[in-house]
């Protein structure tokens, strides 16, 4: 392994997702589905790694390692248990987090939706409801008020187009549907919350009188490759899976101009909904069918899923080349239950980006 250094002022940090560590709530959409017998392998994140309760020695934990970024989650369903009614002191919870971050010299990076709703939300149809934006917004309100500048940096919703292709078309998460119509509502009403949320975020930041207020969004980005390129089926196979999963999304989250699949919202006008560029990036796929493939005879993670490092830079220069700002690396890892390739995987990903042009600012594992 070859020595590299990190770009000037670029920070390392971590992410997290509040119903993976959190535990202790049974309010939420993933917990009724592990009820349902739904997680393949039986588990459920009611403990998880208990750390609303042991959020205090995590925080020591990032400091001792020497984290300088934190990117973690809000669970909406324990701050609003019912529609229209917030618990206080779950706010103040996250404030307290927030506020020992602060003390411990990490910078937060709030993610408000992380695939997971409160039951009575899913029970109206979450975010297939045409009530489901103004929903989301109250929530949004509630919460940037309350931080007030213990946070100035948010993450709207995470990888949209994850969460609405296997919710709502695949049925392996919750809700379970299998429809695409229905994920062509799902990211219209996805898109409509971000831009509104983006500007109300902005706006009341704006009236508290703080400032350094920056606002995107997680997108899950994946190299499409053809199996084989002299294929013309697997050639527009790839060039259509692309556009479905990733391309038209990003589009409509960071511009409100929307193209197939996701629907197009009337009251939305075109514009600039992001201050920096939020990219989650895992693997490639290979392409020889309409669905997910991995090459042969490549380097695989426990998922199956191919390593793939020059990756992380390509999806970077493509949001780039389209929508330029500066770039937050807000997920990057791999499945690696025995711990024998992960340091590896991380060194190879970061050296990419290190050694390019692009402004990457920040790098979360």
């Amino acid at each position: 392994m070859e020595g590299f250094s990190l770009k000037s002022g670029m920070k390392l940090g971590v992410a997290t997702a509040a119903t993976q560590i959190e535990g202790g709530d049974r309010n939420n959409s993933w917990f009724d589905w592990s009820l349902k017998g739904k997680i393949l392998d039986k588990s459920s994140p009611l403990r998880a790694n208990d750390h609303y309760v042991r959020y205090r020695e995590d925080t020591a934990l990032l400091k001792k390692m020497g984290i300088q970024i934190y990117r973690f989650g809000v669970e909406w369903s324990r701050i609003e248990p019912e529609p229209g009614v917030f618990d206080e002191n779950v706010l103040f919870h996250y404030k307290q987090e927030l506020t020992l971050l602060k003390e411990m010299g990490i910078e937060p990076l709030v993610t408000l939706h992380h695939f997971t709703n409160p039951v009575w939300f899913e029970k109206l149809g979450g975010f297939e409801n045409s009530d489901s934006v103004k929903i989301f917004l109250r929530f949004v309100k509630k919460v940037v008020s309350y931080f007030g500048d213990y946070a100035n940096e948010y993450i709207t919703i995470n990888e949209p187009n994850v969460y609405a292709v296997n919710g709502y078309y695949f049925g392996i998460w919750p809700p379970g549907k299998k429809s695409f119509r229905s994920v062509m509502k799902v990211y219209g009403n996805l898109t409509t919350c971000h831009i509104e949320a983006y500007k109300i975020i902005h706006r009341l930041r704006k009236d508290m009188e703080f400032s350094g207020t920056k606002v995107g969004f997680a997108h899950h980005m994946r190299v499409f490759k053809p199996e084989n390129n002299k294929n013309f089926i697997h050639k527009i196979l790839t060039y259509v899976l692309e556009l479905l999963f990733q391309k038209s999304i990003a589009q409509a989250f960071m511009t409100g101009k929307c193209i197939f699949p996701v629907k197009k919202i009337k009251s939305l006008k075109q514009g600039n909904y992001y201050d920096f560029i939020g990219l989650n990036y895992y693997s490639r796929s290979t392409v020889s069918n309409f669905g997910d493939g991995v090459g042969k005879n490549v380097p695989v993670n426990d998922l199956g899923w191919e390593i793939y490092p020059k990756g992380i830079l390509q999806c970077a220069e493509k949001l780039y080349k389209k929508q330029p700002a500066p770039i937050y690396i807000t997920e990057n890892g791999t499945c690696d239950n025995n711990d024998s390739f992960r340091s590896r995987y991380i060194y190879e990903h970061l050296k990419e980006l290190c050694e390019s042009d692009l402004p990457i600012q920040k790098y979360y594992h």
